[in-house]
C-alpha cells in the first residue's frame, strides 16, 4: 500500500483518482480545524519561551529532524539553553518525559533518542518526547530551557509559536498538490506562504528539480526559500560508537544500505554518490527493526541512518554502522535562520 501511494503521490500512478473523494473530507475537516483554533473555539496555548516549529507540509521524510539538531548545536554554542520537543512517534509514552542518551526508541520514539544522543554534548540542550505537545513544552520551559525547537508539529494549533520552519523535499517537493489520502499533504500548498522559512533540501548539488524550484518560489514570492543539502560524513560503528570510518572506507565492495525513513531513496542515493556500492533495503518509516531484518546471508557491511541505529544497537554486530550525516547551509541562509530562532527572546 505504502508503495502504490508514493507511485500515486511522486509518480503519476493511476488509480489516484478514487482517492479525492476521502482527499476533500480530509481537507473540510482540517479546514474545519483551523478555523476553530481562528475563532478560539479551540484553545491556544504560550509558554513563557519562544517556540519555533520546524515541520513540513508532506508526510514522509523532508530532513526537518537533521535541521532541527543543527539548530540546537549551533544556538547551544551561542551561551542558549535550548529545548528540543518531539511527539514522541512509535513510542509508548502517556506523558511527556526527559529523554537522555540511550534512552529506550520503543518507549521514547526513534527521533527522540536521537536527538537526545546527538545532542548529548550541547552544553544546555535538553530533549523532551510525548504525546502531549504543550505538556511537553511547559516541562522543557520548567527545565530551564530558553527557546524551544519542535521538531515536527507544524499542524499542531493547540502549541502557540513564535515562528514556523517548513522544510520541502527539493527532489519530489509537494508531489501532486494533492491532501491526503489522494496527495501527500497535510494542508494545502498555499500554507507555505504563511510560514516565516522555506528551507529546500536538495540532497544533489544540481540543486532542485526546476519544476519543483518554481513551484516554491512563486508559493514563497518575494522571500524565496533558502537551501540545504543533508550530507552523509562518515559511519560509526554500532558495537563500539568510537570506532568511526571514513565513507570512502566502504568502496570496492557491496554494502548492504537500511532506511526505515520516509524517504529512504535519499539515503541510498546519498550513498552512491560517494562511491560506495549499494544494496538497497528499504523499510517503513520507523520500523521497529529485529536481528533478522537485518541478517542477508553474507559478510557485507551493513549501513544504516541514525535513525534506525538507535533501535539496533542492542543486538549489533561488527558489520553494522551508523551514516552520520550533517546539513550543509551557506553562511548567509545560516544565520538568517538562528535570527529567526532569536524571536522574541
Amino acid at each position: 500500500m505504502e508503495r502504490w501511494l508514493n507511485g500515486v503521490w511522486y509518480d503519476g500512478r493511476a488509480g489516484g483518482v478514487a482517492l479525492l473523494p476521502l482527499a476533500a473530507l480530509f481537507a473540510a475537516g482540517a479546514a474545519l480545524r483551523r478555523a476553530a483554533f481562528r475563532a478560539g473555539l479551540l484553545r491556544r496555548h504560550r509558554v513563557g519561551v519562544p517556540v519555533v516549529v520546524v515541520g513540513n507540509l508532506t508526510v514522509g521524510g523532508t530532513g526537518k529532524t537533521p535541521l532541527t539538531q543543527w539548530l540546537a548545536e549551533r544556538l547551544a554554542e551561542r551561551g542558549r539553553r535550548v529545548g528540543v520537543l518531539c511527539r514522541s512517534y512509535g513510542g509508548r509514552l502517556e506523558r511527556p518525559v526527559h529523554v537522555y542518551a540511550g534512552a529506550d526508541p520503543g518507549r521514547c520514539g526513534d527521533e527522540a533518542v536521537l536527538l537526545a544522543g546527538a545532542l548529548a554534548h550541547a552544553p544546555g540542550a535538553i530533549v523532551v518526547a510525548g504525546p502531549d505537545r504543550v505538556a511537553g513544552a511547559r516541562l522543557l520551559e520548567s527545565l530551564g530551557s530558553e527557546v524551544l525547537l519542535c521538531d515536527d508539529g507544524l499542524q499542531h494549533y493547540a502549541l502557540e509559536r513564535d515562528a514556523e520552519i517548513v522544510v520541502v523535499d527539493g527532489l519530489r517537493g509537494l508531489g501532486n498538490g494533492r491532501l491526503l489520502p489522494a496527495g501527500p499533504l497535510r494542508e494545502p500548498p498555499a500554507r507555505l506562504g504563511r510560514a516565516d522559512l522555506v528551507v529546500v533540501n536538495d540532497a544533489d548539488a544540481a540543486g532542485p528539480d526546476p519544476a519543483v524550484a518554481a513551484r516554491i518560489s512563486s508559493l514563497r514570492g518575494r522571500r524565496g526559500a533558502i537551501r540545504m543539502r543533508v550530507t552523509p560524513q562518515s559511519a560509526r560503528q554500532l558495537r563500539a560508537p568510537g570506532v568511526v570510518h571514513p565513507l570512502a572506507s566502504f568502496a570496492g565492495t557491496p554494502v548492504h544500505a537500511v532506511a526505515g525513513i520516509g524517504a529512504p531513496e535519499r539515503f541510498f542515493a546519498a550513498l552512491e554518490r560517494a562511491g560506495l556500492r549499494v544494496v538497497r533495503h528499504p523499510f517503513p518509516d520507523h520500523h521497529p527493526f529485529v536481528p533478522g531484518d537485518l541478517e542477508f546471508g553474507d559478510g557485507h557491511p551493513v549501513l544504516m541512518t541514525g535513525k534506525d541505529a538507535v533501535k539496533c544497537r542492542a543486538f549489533a554486530q561488527e558489520r553494522m554502522w551508523e551514516v552520520t550525516v550533517r546539513p550543509q547551509i551557506d553562511a548567509a541562509d545560516a544565520a538568517l535562520l538562528l535570527s529567526l530562532c532569536a524571536r522574541g527572546a
